[in-house]
């Protein structure tokens, strides 16, 4: 059956179709037809199954039958399973706790700090609830209208606050164990999680703390007086707090999900938030929005077996060879590669997953470990989806703060994207420095 061919590059027509149906329609109904969220009324699942259509009708030298083992061999990758059995209990656990927590948690802070600083609370705010729920564009949802109080309330810039809120959100959805950025990552390089975050967490705090300076810089010069109060319940939050130490600590990702849906069903009945009647409804709730998340991983698995069993990805990989020398130029090729896709996609779990097996295979052709690869997709795609200016988190935030009455463009709220192009530097900076530095202390 292996009908493999050393750089045959036609076979990356499927991921080619993908990128033109997906980025063209998106242009389309975002710029040219002026649909709100253009980019996210298209069907991902539907151009990944033309995708592999198109893989399908390749390579004629392989039976049908044949390609169909080639997709469920794929398919039944361990990697593949496991990550799609974390999705769907994560989305469980977010189902069950729901988010309630996160305004507590934001309330909180806002009463217990000084209000010229609540710029600089928005940022954490958004940092410590993207990492309890996993969600970049569930924390903007969220913490954005209190943004906009905030500006309304002290006189801040509107575009400053919503950044920094978004800033924040991108940093927990690059750490965050039960983000579908993480779980993706880790899976595909077969990784565990706690490795990915360690090595992650000194890429990415640097960023976060250079960022809160930065906008505690910019915002104190504009503080006019005022400040937002409301009520808040911190007991909710205990179910992310024992996910997020779970998880550091090194226990099982499966278990650690399962205890938070336990203690946050417990939490929840007992502060009378959900009704009894409620939990398993809000649990398949939970579970049935990652759908597409899962469905897309099978999808781009099936067609990834294709494209390596045709060539495909020896083809590329010979390509990026002679672009990237090195070690440290192959994570820079891999942080690329990441950022293409994710610029084509406009989301970043879904460039992940692209990437994946093309970053395996180069992790293992440039000695990179799958720790750093799994680091190095996770922080690149956070990145580039952190400033596109048709990315969900983008949109989401405006779309929230014109329901709002309060109307504002992409290009007001980028200037401000600290957290981004900081961790864009920071990341850099662990390619080119510090690990030279840590391998030659280790000799």
């Amino acid at each position: 059956m292996e009908n493999k061919s050393k750089g045959n590059a036609i076979a990356l027509l499927p991921i080619l179709v993908f990128l033109v149906l997906y980025l063209g329609l998106g242009i389309l109904f975002e710029y040219v037809l002026k649909i709100p969220m253009g980019f996210y009324n298209i069907p991902i699942v539907v151009t990944f199954i033309v995708a592999l259509l198109v893989a399908c009708l390749q390579n004629k030298k392989v039976s049908f039958d044949d390609k169909l083992e080639i997709m469920g061999k794929g398919v039944g990758d361990k990697n593949i399973i496991t990550m799609i059995l974390i999705f769907l209990f994560a989305g469980m656990f977010v189902g069950v706790v729901g988010r309630s927590s996160a305004e507590s948690v934001a309330y909180f802070m806002l009463s217990i700090i000084p209000a010229k600083f609540s710029v600089a609370v928005l940022f954490v705010v958004a940092c410590l609830v993207s990492v309890a729920m996993g969600t970049s564009v569930g924390t903007i949802t969220l913490i954005t209208p209190i943004a906009v109080a905030v500006s309304t309330a002290s006189g801040f810039a509107l575009p400053l606050c919503i950044a920094s809120v978004m800033g924040g959100a991108m940093f927990g959805d690059n750490l965050s164990f039960i983000s579908d950025t993480t779980i993706a990552a880790c899976n595909g390089q077969g990784c565990q999680m706690k490795d990915k975050f360690r090595e992650n967490f000194w890429i990415a705090l640097p960023a976060a703390i250079v960022t809160l300076i930065l906008v505690l810089v910019v915002s104190l010069r504009a503080y006019e007086g005022g400040a937002v109060i409301n009520e808040y319940n911190l007991i909710q939050i205990i179910p992310y707090a024992l996910v997020l130490i779970g998880g550091i600590v090194g226990i099982n990702v499966f278990v650690v999900l399962i205890i938070g849906i336990v203690s946050g069903t417990i939490i929840m009945l007992a502060t009378g938030a959900t009704q009894a009647t409620d939990i398993l409804a809000n649990m398949g709730a939970g579970a049935a929005g990652m759908f597409e998340t899962t469905m897309v991983a099978i999808l781009v698995a099936a067609i990834c077996a294709l494209i390596a069993n045709y060539g495909g990805f020896d083809a590329l990989l010979a390509f990026i060879k002679k672009v990237f020398k090195g070690k440290k130029g192959g994570q820079l090729g891999m942080g690329l590669l990441v950022v293409a896709m994710d610029i084509a996609t406009a989301n970043n779990t879904v460039a992940i997953v692209i990437s994946n097996p093309i970053a395996k295979e180069m992790s293992e052709d440039y000695g990179i470990s799958n720790k750093k690869a799994a680091s190095i997709l996770d922080t690149f795609s956070c990145v580039a989806q952190g400033i596109i200016p048709y990315g969900a988190q983008m949109l989401v935030a405006i779309s929230a703060t014109a329901a709002l009455g309060y109307e504002i463009s992409a290009f007001q709220i980028i200037p401000y994207l600290f957290y981004p192009y900081i961790l864009l530097l920071s990341s850099l900076l662990f390619i080119f420095v510090i690990p030279e530095r840590k391998e030659k202390e280790a000799k």
